[in-house]
């Protein structure tokens, strides 16, 4: 029996692996900064990123990506702002959908609430997400904008 539902996870962690996109997962290794956060209206409505801090706390954050791995760390030091750091564990899909949950210091498996946003125009020296939230009753793109440091 305990081959059996070995072998099971064994072929779904191999099932999953066939749908991330690896090219773009070692694109992102190293360290980043979020350069910045625009969405439509933005000079007058406030959205609240990742259930941390208002999406503009994250401009000039780090982030580190660990692309062996799939974990890494992000940090909000912005002035004004709450001071927060936290690892984080992310993949992205072959469909290019970013998936990252927020550990602090939990095992990835325990966490059950992770975040799923659109990666786009990535190159070597930049990339963005794109996360859709609802403002007002309205859906709008929230960009946030990395750069390699």
């Amino acid at each position: 029996m305990k081959k059996l539902l070995s072998l099971c996870m064994l072929v779904a962690l191999f099932a999953s692996c066939g749908s991330l996109d690896q090219k773009s997962q070692v694109g992102l290794k190293g360290n980043w900064t979020i350069s910045s956060v625009t969405y439509p209206g933005s000079e007058y409505i406030k959205v609240t990123s990742f259930d941390v801090a208002d999406s503009k706390c994250f401009e000039g954050s780090s982030w580190n990506f660990i692309s062996n791995n799939n974990k890494g760390t992000m940090t909000l030091t912005k002035a004004d702002c709450p001071a927060f750091t936290s690892p984080i564990v992310w993949t992205i899909t072959k469909e290019g959908a970013f998936n990252f949950k927020i550990t602090e210091g939990e095992k990835a498996k325990r966490v059950t609430q992770g975040y799923t946003l659109q990666i786009r125009n990535q190159t070597e020296s930049s990339f963005q997400l794109v996360d859709n939230v609802t403002v007002g009753g309205k859906t709008v793109e929230v960009t946030y904008q990395f750069s390699k440091i």
